[in-house]
């Protein structure tokens, strides 16, 4: 693995955004998304980075609001300009084509920045959220809690260092069901465990039901909840998978 070397984004909003980037094959560079409350330089985002760097080249980033950026969460919605600015990096430092691969709230960005922005090559998910407001579990619940409760983003700003934004959202975002359908014919991964304790298997099942082909739906039997969880036998997996998918897409368009 490439020691990451950290640099500044910034987003078309006027965001400063917290980035890495260990070099790799110019082939190919994977964006990595993290999730609520993480940072690509937290050691779960550094395993997952080094094992994605073993494939090509690797963008990490903080998301708005998030340990060294700037800006406050909006928790999915304008995180895709961020997306936007660490795809635009990669694209400046000579990488042909691009995976994002994104982990929960990072998975949710992933989805609508292909269906909304476009201009990658390939696009995995990890334990994301097909849809908004969803309440079912008792951890989500507590994140309802520290998004719409002042207490909350309190609690959060003071245990994890993030910032959410107080005004919420204003419009609604398009929610990432709605929009999946527009991704194809970028190639969409949609990876889940049925150990989730967030979000059952219907966001993957809802996810991948609104995405036109080419998508592939895989159900992990005894995997938990994104970044924490994630193996490196199955960020092997995701890796390679990409690394098809942007090679059968780049032929495609060619």
């Amino acid at each position: 693995m490439n020691e990451p070397e950290p640099f500044t984004l910034f987003t078309s909003d006027h965001v400063r955004i917290d980035a890495g980037h260990a070099p790799g094959d110019r082939a190919l560079c994977f964006v990595l998304v993290h999730g609520f409350t993480c940072s690509w330089r937290q050691p779960a985002l550094r395993r997952i980075s080094g094992v994605l760097n073993r494939y090509g080249g690797v963008v990490a980033f903080d998301l708005r609001g998030h340990g060294r950026s700037g800006g406050s969460s909006t928790v999915g919605d304008r995180e895709v300009l961020d997306l936007a600015a660490a795809v635009r990096a990669a694209r400046r430092r000579g990488y042909r084509r691009i995976a994002v691969v994104g982990f929960s709230l990072g998975g949710a960005v992933a989805v609508r920045h292909a269906a909304l922005v476009g201009g990658v090559d390939a696009v995995a998910t990890v334990s994301a959220p097909a849809r908004w407001y969803y309440r079912g579990t008792a951890p989500m619940r507590r994140v309802h809690w520290v998004i719409e409760r002042r207490a909350g983003r309190l609690a959060v700003r003071l245990a994890r260092g993030v910032r959410v934004a107080a005004a919420g959202w204003d419009p609604l975002p398009e929610a990432p069901h709605e929009v999946a359908g527009r991704i194809a014919p970028t190639p969409l991964l949609v990876v889940h465990g049925d150990a989730d304790a967030f979000f059952p298997l219907e966001h993957a099942h809802q996810l991948h039901d609104a995405a036109d082909e080419p998508r592939e739906l895989w159900i992990e039997p005894g995997f938990g909840h994104a970044e924490i969880a994630a193996t490196p036998q199955l960020v092997h997996r995701i890796a390679a998978w990409a690394t098809r998918a942007a090679t059968a897409e780049a032929a495609a368009t060619s």
